[in-house]
């Protein structure tokens, strides 16, 4: 075998596992799920060690629990541990809360503003609606901001007022994506049946103009939301259009293939869907 071809083989079989490790690198990039499955009593142990603290170090817990809940590294949950009750109460009611949304609208306002739009109206930003354009906080009031477990019939009857109001950073946001030139796509777990009342809800709190609202069919029930939200975005691409932007107050709004240009995350710490 000449001086030259050892070389030359060598290079090639590397060129191949590298290429080879790619792939199946790939094959599990997107989706791939962020949150890991841990056993039930996780959360009895998570509140059992809550017990354990005095007042000042039960809000550092807290607050570190909740910023866990926005970088996903929680594992799934149902209601929030009944000892941050009184800590997610004042979070969501006080100015923490409002100068967060609003760091994330001004992000999302700072990426658009740099994007060159096409001008043909294919250059979408997507929005959930609940606690990313509508605020359901006056339900949660009732609810134990996140402390009961949800249930939907009661959560139904009040989507069925349509009295959720805007969430202010959010409205202007919106507003702001318009004025650019995007096409706004509103994808909600809403159900189609409840339309006529999410539309009457969304325009008495200042939202107008959206190019489509895409709400669960029939089909689509009993689908996990990041399944459901990837199916409709995945229509979207097909249609033509460019997902340049999507704002969602959860990972599922986001998470999932394919995904927007760039993603935008609101804090949520009141419940979780996955």
């Amino acid at each position: 075998m000449s001086s030259f071809l050892v070389p030359f083989l060598f290079f090639s079989l590397l060129v191949s596992s590298v290429f080879s490790d790619q792939a199946a690198f790939s094959s599990h990039l997107l989706p791939r799920p962020l949150i890991l499955e841990y056993p039930e009593n996780s959360v009895e142990t998570l509140q059992t060690q809550l017990r354990q603290f005095d007042a000042d170090e039960l809000t550092l817990q807290c607050t570190s629990w909740r910023v866990a809940g926005e970088a996903n590294n929680l594992n799934p949950w149902k209601t929030i541990p009944d000892e941050c009750l009184e800590y997610v109460r004042g979070y969501v009611n006080g100015k923490g809360y409002l100068v967060d949304l609003q760091r994330v609208a001004d992000e999302a306002v700072a990426y658009a503003k740099g994007l060159q739009l096409q001008g043909d109206g294919k250059d979408v930003w997507v929005f959930d609606i609940d606690e990313t354009l509508l605020s359901n906080l006056p339900y949660y009031k009732d609810h134990g901001y996140g402390a009961e477990v949800f249930n939907p019939v009661d959560f139904d009857m009040w989507v069925d007022k349509a009295t959720a109001p805007a969430l202010e950073a959010s409205l202007k946001l919106y507003q702001q994506l318009l004025d650019m030139g995007f096409k706004i796509i509103l994808l909600t777990g809403r159900s189609e049946a409840q339309r006529a009342v999410t539309e009457q809800n969304l325009r008495s709190a200042g939202f107008q103009s959206w190019d489509r609202l895409i709400l669960r069919a029939t089909e689509d029930h009993g689908k996990l939301a990041a399944t459901y939200k990837s199916e409709k975005r995945d229509e979207m691409l097909e249609a033509g259009y460019r997902i340049l932007g999507n704002s969602g107050d959860q990972w599922s709004d986001l998470l999932g293939w394919p995904m927007s240009t760039r993603s935008f995350k609101l804090p949520n710490p009141m419940y979780y869907i996955s």
